[in-house]
């Protein structure tokens, strides 16, 4: 009715369900990052259907048996198609939407612990369970008026609500699912396998850290007073604070272990600040928040560690790291730092406890009921993709999409529907064969001997190099990106945390042949223009070519160079 919802309550709600969608946009773009290419789009579809099937299915049961009217602390009685009224100062459909996305958050956290060689239709079936029971019964216990609630434990934004649950579902999925072939070496040793795109990566951690603000800031579900306004104020810059505190440890520290500052690792560091947060963000201080950011950057760092080289549970994203223990942590710290009732500002345990009894409560519970679905699943249409479609890739075996990146990498033309042209006259005939027949003693009817001169360098001599060969007369060259390594296998490396026992580099190889020009001159001009006395000048090598031919003119041997040199 007019004047029953507050206007300013109701856009800031909606404005909260916008941004936490956005994180299904980081998510993506985070898992798509962090794994390889040819499971791009199959991370694309997964965090797509996480989103729609999540919204049908909390329609249908979820949102009922979160919300609807207690029964015994456990569980909302159902209410299909929300059907009931639960207006607040906003209509009834603003809080259906906002709890909608963020039930889709949890599901998502999956995705990524399951990357790369999960089933598709298997992982749809997890997605559809997760979002109509999983998610709600744990939600009713902290948000829905359930025995949780009761006793005063303290979620906020869902640390455990959301994070924790998805970052427990994940290890079950994950472990019960088994590495990625290649994970672990015979002696279970870990070996990287990196992410195929840290830019898409660090793009997707960039777009979580801004839907945060509406993840926890709109959390206050009130911009009505004085009061809200400044918890709202508060909200935003202790999430802000965890976060950048976060980020910073975790590079330093991966300085100091690896040798350099990794990036993907501190890119979880961002998560794992912003996670740990979101259970106290309206409890702390601008100072506590510091403190729960710096204790989730060593968390995050010593528990991907932990779970991928002792557990040796493969997680290509670090879900678990970030949302299972990060989760389970800041709700923990609130406990700690609470302003009202932490134990460090002379609240007594009884909070802190509180907040314990419910972070394992919720850890026994997702771990019991997803390790039966995930086992049934698997008993039955199975989890796991084949050896065969892991190798080749989800993109083309799940979907029949050969790359995601088409327009970036050389495609088959046969069978892309690429039709060679007709020509239109006929070839010209192959001229005689300068070479006589079995013969031991191979010449060619040129100014000299015809020679192949391939260099391997770095992207960024390329110009000098090509200055260089046209200063002695070599016009004709071709150029072919390439990833290499010399026999060293490249300097030691780290990809968060484990070693990558072959670094392949990008390079050019530039091939260029000669007839007129001598080999030695190229060698001289080619060393001029590339020596900086560094490691990685690059190479240089020679072959001896018996001919060449030219397709068009039918020519052979040096007159096949002419116009190419």
């Amino acid at each position: 009715m007019e004047g029953t919802f507050s206007a300013l309550d109701t856009i800031w709600v909606l404005i909260g369900a916008i941004l936490v969608f956005w994180m299904q946009a980081g998510f993506a773009m985070v898992e798509t990052g962090f794994t390889r290419a040819k499971n791009s789009g199959n991370i694309i579809m997964k965090n797509l259907m996480d989103f729609c099937i999540g919204t049908l299915v909390f329609w249908v049961i979820g949102f009922g048996l979160m919300f609807g009217k207690d029964i015994g602390g456990i569980i909302g009685i159902p209410d299909f198609f929300i059907k009931g009224n639960y207006d607040q100062t906003f209509p009834t459909l603003a809080f259906v939407i906002f709890q909608t996305v963020f039930c889709a958050t949890s599901a998502t956290i999956v995705s990524g612990a399951m990357a790369e060689r999960t089933k598709f239709i298997s992982y749809l079936i997890y997605s559809a369970i997760i979002s109509a029971f999983i998610y709600p019964i744990s939600g009713h216990w902290i948000w829905g008026g359930g025995w949780l609630s009761k006793l005063g434990f303290h979620d906020f934004a869902g640390s455990t609500a959301v994070h924790m649950v998805g970052g427990v579902s994940a290890f079950i999925g994950a472990k019960i699912l088994g590495a990625r072939i290649g994970k672990y070496d015979k002696d279970g040793k870990s070996k990287a396998i990196p992410g195929h795109n840290l830019a898409i990566g660090a793009l997707g951690v960039f777009i979580l850290w801004m839907a945060w603000f509406g993840f926890n800031g709109c959390s206050t579900v009130s911009m009505t007073g004085d009061e809200s306004i400044l918890s709202a104020s508060s909200v935003f810059v202790t999430t802000n604070m965890a976060a950048a505190a976060s980020t910073v440890v975790v590079m330093i520290l991966t300085w100091i272990k690896y040798k350099k500052p990794d990036v993907s690792m501190t890119l979880n560091g961002s998560l794992a600040g912003l996670v740990a947060i979101t259970a106290g963000c309206d409890m702390v201080s601008v100072t506590g928040a510091f403190f729960i950011g710096v204790i989730a950057g060593f968390a995050v760092v010593y528990g991907i560690e932990f779970v991928d080289k002792k557990l040796k549970v493969d997680d290509p994203v670090g879900a678990v790291g970030v949302h299972g223990i990060c989760g389970a942590l800041g709700t923990l710290l609130t406990g700690l730092f609470a302003l009202d009732g932490g134990l460090l500002y002379g609240g007594g345990m009884d909070f802190f406890l509180t907040q314990c009894l419910g972070v394992f409560s919720v850890i026994i519970y997702v771990a019991i009921v997803m390790t039966i679905v995930f086992m049934v699943i698997k008993s039955t249409i199975g989890l796991r993709v084949s050896e065969e479609e892991e190798i080749v890739g989800l993109d083309l075996m799940e979907h029949g999409l050969e790359s995601s990146y088409a327009d970036f990498m050389p495609v088959n033309m046969y069978e892309s529907g690429y039709t060679l042209p007709v020509l239109d006259k006929e070839v010209p005939a192959v001229k005689e064969s300068v070479f006589p027949e079995n013969s031991d003693d191979i010449k060619v009817e040129t100014n000299g001997k015809i020679s192949k001169i391939t260099i391997v360098i770095n992207k960024d001599k390329f110009n000098g190099l090509k200055s260089a060969m046209e200063s002695i007369g070599v016009t004709g060259i071709t150029v072919t990106n390439v990833l290499g390594c010399g026999m060293q296998k490249g300097q030691k490396k780290y990809y968060r945390g484990s070693e990558v026992e072959s670094v392949l580099l990008p390079k050019l190889k530039v091939e260029i042949i000669v007839a007129k020009v001598p080999v030695r001159s190229v060698i001289e001009a080619a060393k001029k223009a590339l020596y900086t006395g560094n490691i990685g000048d690059g190479k240089i090598f020679i072959y001896d070519l018996d001919n060449v031919v030219k397709i068009r003119t039918g020519e052979e041997g040096y007159a096949a160079l002419q116009d190419e040199e």
